[in-house]
């Protein structure tokens, strides 16, 4: 998510704010929840879910997550309902999982402040990340501070359920460390995560070698390299995989504007361009569950019909490439700023703001 460009995100910020069952690929679609999976509350509203395994426990969650890069960073009153309206409404179409981090401003802090008072901190899949390094080379002692906060934050009685090495920052000291962590019982599962295809190599080295539970990657209808070598790696090595911006941060939609769907997909029963794009990445067996991020109840309703009825068979997915092809401006979505015409003022854009205020770079 090999060498196309994408948006840093010092670039962000300154670009201002920033026949259905012959369809079906191998998943499971649940009526209930298994009986390892950490949210074992079967309701009407879930029914048909679609769930996949996390090879390494065989747990399943459902394949739709929620993401809360930018989107959760909020320190507004109204801005936090709204948020916490996107969660309720996460949680009572069946998602569990939510995927957070330190370095996402408020966005940790208010997710914490959800759960809880939703009454599900014990019943989440909550992924988060760690991105540490220390005085000297081996000093966990910021990673040890993290950890302790973000249990704090989340109103955590248990485990994280996975800790992740946020971009593979100093990974070779961190992935140790989250062995540590997993053996001493407070995470349970364990993984390295990235959004650049830069760094595809190294991060498919990592699954190979990490002895990991999960891999994080960019992967969409856009950006596909990861299906050149970190697909194929977690495959091998039965790591899930978490695929982030499967939306492009909405430069997707900005692309498609206005357009229907095409008629050919409706067959799949998808009605909107969000359920199209997820469904796209869903619909690859490798992909273990998608966490598009949105601050929108709306938007976030949208999301979640992907993770039920019938998914694109590989023929069907050529089709869903060859006609996103066809549109102007797909081609340049790259280089894009993401979040088009959207600014999300939380702690981190201001922040990176006053610093390029001080900056002479770049000119």
């Amino acid at each position: 998510m090999m060498q196309e460009w994408n948006p840093t995100r010092r670039e962000l910020f300154k670009a201002g704010g920033v026949g259905a069952a012959a369809a079906m690929l191998p998943s499971t679609v649940a009526t209930g929840a298994a009986a390892s999976s950490p949210s074992p509350d079967p309701s009407p509203e879930r029914d048909g879910l679609i769930t996949r395994a996390i090879p390494k426990t065989g747990e399943r969650i459902p394949v739709i997550g929620l993401g809360t890069f930018m989107t959760f960073d909020t320190v507004s009153d109204r801005g936090r309902e709204r948020l916490k309206r996107v969660a309720q409404e996460h949680w009572r179409a069946g998602g569990r999982v939510f995927d957070v981090s330190p370095l996402y401003g408020r966005s940790e802090i208010n997710l914490g402040d959800f759960i809880s008072e939703m009454g599900i901190s014990d019943r989440a899949f909550l992924a988060n990340k760690v991105w540490s390094t220390g005085e000297y080379l081996w000093d966990d002692s910021h990673a040890e501070s993290n950890l302790r906060r973000s249990m704090r934050r989340l109103s955590r009685r248990r485990p994280i359920d996975l800790m992740q090495c946020h971009s593979l920052t100093n990974v070779d000291v961190v992935v140790p460390l989250l062995h540590a962590w997993k053996k001493e019982g407070r995470v349970r599962l364990i993984g390295v995560t990235h959004h650049e295809p830069a760094y595809f190599d190294l991060l498919a080295d990592w699954v190979r070698r990490g002895d990991l539970d999960f891999v994080q990657v960019h992967y969409s209808i856009h950006t596909r390299v990861a299906e050149e070598k970190v697909l194929p790696a977690a495959r091998e090595t039965g790591t899930a995989v978490l695929v982030n911006m499967a939306l492009e941060k909405a430069r997707l939609h900005a692309v498609v504007g206005n357009r229907p769907v095409p008629d050919f997909a409706r067959e799949f029963g998808i009605e909107t361009w969000s359920q199209f794009f997820l469904k796209w990445v869903i619909s690859n067996p490798d992909v273990t569950c998608v966490i598009p991020a949105t601050s929108n109840p709306d938007h976030l309703a949208e999301n979640v019909r992907a993770m039920r009825g019938p998914l694109p068979d590989p023929d069907t997915r050529e089709r869903m490439v060859r006609y996103m092809e066809g549109i102007e401006g797909f081609d340049q979505i790259a280089s894009m700023p993401w979040y088009p015409g959207k600014s999300y003022r939380g702690l981190v854009s201001r922040a990176q703001q006053a610093i390029d205020a001080r900056s002479p770079w770049p000119s």
